[in-house]
């Protein structure tokens, strides 16, 4: 009986010097060598010897892990012996482990009833006779609970060709381990809970021993019948047979004792860690013993805690689940359990816990590899793709690639990819078909191909997607629509191939790489530049004319390696795609196209060399040449009655050129004040964007004076802008608050006006320029022009963010609504631009009377002034207060009386911060 000695795995892990010759002796043994060291080897196993005459067993698993073998020998070896001295032994250490100090004695032990027993160990607990040793923090005490689960692993692994079916020891140990874990101590349940579960798991371990040798002795009986019907032999098999099964019978048996009278109570213990334990231990017997766990009246636990609150519980459930699925041969006894809870499963991938909602999804692609699922049943989880944890897009997005594009699931085997083997073409087709779901919004696709972007492979192979779309592969026939997600999928897919982000950081944390990641991201950058370099001006003349798929061609430009054009004696399609790019800034006039070919040619102005260079260049001034020129023309004709189109398009391009660089022409300006003041009936974004590019104007001519030495001449010209500008502003601070055309358009301009006003005042801020030589450019808001801008702030802060007008310019949109405008208030008095004594309570007396997003803007501006301590909080609240409740006796509505109170609750909260 060799074979059933106890294995190796269960020693302990670190064994120290004093039994190292044993685990020496068994290796060479296995290796057919002469153990050396004899003397060593005994003189170990006698120190262990005589450490375990001087400790009691809970010393041992407490303090001295690696006794533990010797000391379970030696408990084996004394039982035939004195039963009851090792049961007492065993089960008082079971008892001091679930840390009652009790005074229990062999002979009361033997004598007395269980439940009698388990009684005084509760009154015990009752008046606090107890020492937690399972949840300590002692250092000594660390390997405490791993201690446990060896000493009884080791000691039903070696009672297994005795006691462990003598129907004594293990029944006691089974009767006492059920009653303490249904104890109202909380620590006598952990350590019992331990103990069961760790029992049925020791026994599975030798029932799956035993049913080997069932095997083996069937083998050998159906053999010896065919050579003779009886026989010494044949009934020496029989009688071997019977004795195993009924063996593995009887372990079954206390496996079943244990599971309905420890786990079905404690897998819903309100310790959430007791359940965990349970249904993790579950799953490992399901696995590992099918032939008894592995029915509906078991699975159903699983199952069931799959609601359970505890989301570690949840998760232990869905990993014991997912170890069951992995076996092929359990997908036809699981019938009926899937069928009941598939549908819960799919729920947990939308868990409000990550760990819980990745972990369900892992186990959905199981599902889906057996074929239990429908796609049908997928619709909720693609919704996933899109929400805000990166640990749960990536998972979808592994499933959606598995599933959906390689289409590797719908294999039998687990892992096998034979999806890998297509041809890129093949998955970009079936990743477009996806992106259709989403092609109404580009930022949703951009979520989705980052989500599946470290799995498919096709979306880095740049010269099949530049085929397709150059429509040189039959393979594919493009709509528009999958034309501009393939733009979209090349533009998004080379900006993460070169490290960059394509969705918005939660953390908004730069991105840092080591020299290994920087040289994968250069190399990436080489690919990229090699498949364009000759490709690039055929894109760009094909899609000249689509403003949905330009600007994402025109932005792959900045992704380049513009050197490579020198290298690969390439400069002709340089040339040729800078001159396309200059094309179409002036082809298009929408933000993003504009935005998209400004940034590019800058990019080579910057990044170019030589002659590259000086092209890159010549083509941005003539561009800046070129389009003066048309905002001059375009003034005259709107002066001489002509449409406004002309001129509102090339002011957008002016504004897009100057937010890169200033423009250089002295009559622009003048030009563009001039037909302000003399078209006062003209549309409003025309004003808003004359306006805008008036104000970059000033600000550049300021940029560019010297400081130290400044001429002048200089100075004589940014007054005069400044002052034409000022007047402008002033005028519509007058005039808009009474304006009587409304809609969008409208309150755009009105956002702009004192968005503008704001940044010309800190632009000119007096106190920045007092006692310098450009002392003359400080400039200070007369406090009546501050009363009529805050009457426009309040007049936009009333607006609805939702108010619509088909003529409105939605691009700027989130330049122009009641936060932009609040925020330009607030900057005002932190730049202590003006007198705060009258905008500071104005702007703090308007909390949570616009929205969350209002009200925190206001609360940033409190705590910002709270860290002045020159500043009167106390004054600015009172003053606060007392316009709001001006504001609510005068008015028939409750809600100012609703704004009252809260702002008098916030005031308070912040004066006891104070």
């Amino acid at each position: 009986m060799e074979e059933m000695r106890r294995p190796k795995r269960g020693r302990p892990p670190k064994p120290r010097e004093v039994d190292y010759a044993d685990f020496m002796e068994e290796d060479d043994d296995a290796a057919g060598l002469a153990p050396p060291h004899t003397k060593r080897k005994r003189a170990a196993s006698a120190a262990a010897a005589a450490s375990l005459e001087d400790q009691p067993l809970i010393d041992i698993i407490k303090h001295n892990g690696r006794l533990i073998s010797h000391a379970v020998k030696k408990l084996v070896e004394d039982y035939e012996s004195n039963k009851n001295s090792v049961i007492f032994q065993i089960l008082a250490m079971l008892f001091e482990a679930c840390g009652a100090k009790h005074e229990i004695y062999p002979d009361y032990l033997h004598e007395s009833d269980v439940d009698d027993i388990v009684l005084s160990l509760v009154d015990l607990a009752r008046k606090g006779l107890v020492e937690d040793n399972y949840s300590t923090k002692q250092k000594d005490l660390k390997h405490f609970k791993e201690n446990l689960v060896i000493f009884w692993d080791s000691l039903v692994l070696e009672c297994q060709n005795g006691p462990l079916f003598d129907d004594t020891l293990f029944q006691k140990i089974k009767d006492y381990v059920i009653a303490l874990s249904c104890t109202p101590p909380r620590v006598y349940r952990q350590v019992a809970s331990l103990v069961g579960l760790q029992l049925v798991t020791s026994f599975i371990s030798v029932a799956k021993i035993l049913s080997g040798q069932r095997e083996t002795t069937q083998r050998q009986l159906n053999a010896e019948k065919k050579k003779q019907s009886d026989g010494p032999l044949v009934e020496s098999l029989n009688n071997r047979l019977a004795l195993t099964h009924e063996n593995i019978t009887y372990l079954e048996d206390l496996m079943r004792k244990i599971f309905s009278g420890l786990f079905m109570h404690r897998y819903r213990d309100v310790d959430p860690e007791i359940r965990m334990s349970c249904i993790k231990s579950l799953g490992i017997w399901v696995v590992s013993y099918p032939s008894l766990f592995l029915q509906d009246i078991y699975l159903k636990y699983l199952g069931w805690t799959l609601n359970d609150k505890n989301a570690g519980v949840r998760r232990t459930s869905i990993l014991a689940l997912q170890s069951l699925y992995e076996v092929d041969d359990n997908i036809p006894s699981l019938g009926l359990f899937t069928e009941r809870f598939y549908s819960r499963m799919i729920q947990l991938a939308d868990d409000i816990d990550v760990s819980v909602a990745v972990s369900a999804i892992g186990l959905i692609k199981q599902l889906l590899r057996h074929q239990l699922l429908s796609d049908d049943d997928l619709g909720p989880l693609y919704d996933l793709l899109i929400d805000e944890p990166p640990m749960i897009r990536r998972a979808i997005g592994e499933l959606v690639y598995d599933h959906l594009i390689a289409q590797n699931i719908k294999t039998s085997q687990p892992g096998a990819r034979d999806g890998e083997n297509e041809p890129s073409e093949v998955h970009i087709g079936r990743m477009l078909q996806i992106l259709r779901e989403f092609s109404e919004d580009p930022v949703l696709s951009s979520y989705v191909i980052d989500d599946i972007w470290d799995d498919m492979k096709a979306m880095r192979d740049w010269r099949c997607m530049i085929s397709v779309l150059l429509d040189e592969n039959p393979g594919i026939e493009l709509t528009d629509m999958d034309g501009t997600n393939l733009v979209r999928m090349l533009h998004a897919s080379a900006k993460k191939a070169v490290g960059e982000r394509i969705i918005p950081a939660m953390d908004n944390r730069k991105l840092y790489y080591n020299k290994g990641q920087k040289e994968t991201l250069e190399n990436s950058k080489r690919e990229i530049t090699s498949a364009f370099l000759t490709r690039y001006p055929h894109l760009l003349r094909k899609y000249m004319s689509d403003k949905a798929k330009i600007s994402p061609l025109v932005d792959m430009m900045v992704l380049l390696k513009l050197e490579m054009y020198s290298f690969k004696r390439q400069e002709t399609h340089f040339k040729a795609a800078i001159d396309l790019i200059t094309d179409a800034f002036f082809k298009h006039g929408e933000k993003d196209a504009l935005r998209s070919c400004i940034k590019a040619i800058t990019f080579c102005c910057t990044e170019c060399q030589a002659d590259l260079k000086d092209y890159a260049e010549n083509k941005l001034k003539n561009l800046e040449d070129e389009l003066v020129l048309k905002v001059k023309t375009a003034i005259k004709e709107v002066e001489a009655g002509d449409d406004e189109y002309s001129l509102l398009v090339n002011l957008k391009r002016l504004y897009e050129l100057q937010l890169s660089k200033p423009v250089k022409n002295d009559s622009l300006f003048e030009d563009m004040y001039r037909i302000l003041s003399h078209l006062r009936d003209m549309d409003n974004e025309v004003k808003s964007f004359l306006l805008l590019n008036m104000y970059l104007q000033v600000a550049w001519c300021l940029h560019v004076i010297d400081g130290e030495n400044p001429s002048e001449t200089s100075i004589d010209e940014l007054l005069s802008k400044q002052s034409s500008l000022f007047d402008q502003l002033y005028y519509y601070l007058v005039v808009l608050p009474t304006y009587q055309k409304e809609g969008r358009s409208t309150t755009v301009l009105s956002c702009r006006v004192c968005i503008i006003t704001v940044e010309m005042w800190c632009l000119f801020k007096k106190s920045k320029y007092s006692s310098t030589r450009l002392e003359s450019l400080g400039y200070l808001p007369q406090v009546d022009m501050v009363q009529k801008f805050w009457k426009l702030c309040e007049q936009q802060l009333n607006i609805s963010d939702e108010t619509e007008d088909e003529d409105a310019n939605e691009e700027y949109i989130e330049d122009t609504n009641r936060d932009a405008v609040m925020i330009a208030a607030a900057k005002l008095v932190l730049a202590d631009t003006i007198p705060k004594d009258y905008l500071g309570p104005e702007i703090v007396s308007h909390y949570a009377s616009h929205g969350a997003s209002t009200t925190e803007i206001i609360k940033h501006l409190i705590t910002s002034l709270k860290k002045n301590a020159d500043f009167d909080m106390g004054a600015l609240f009172y003053e606060a207060l007392r316009r709001t409740f001006q504001i609510s006796c005068h008015s028939s509505r409750p809600h100012f009386c609703h704004l009252f109170l809260n702002l008098h609750r916030q005031i308070y909260q912040t004066s006891w911060q104070m």
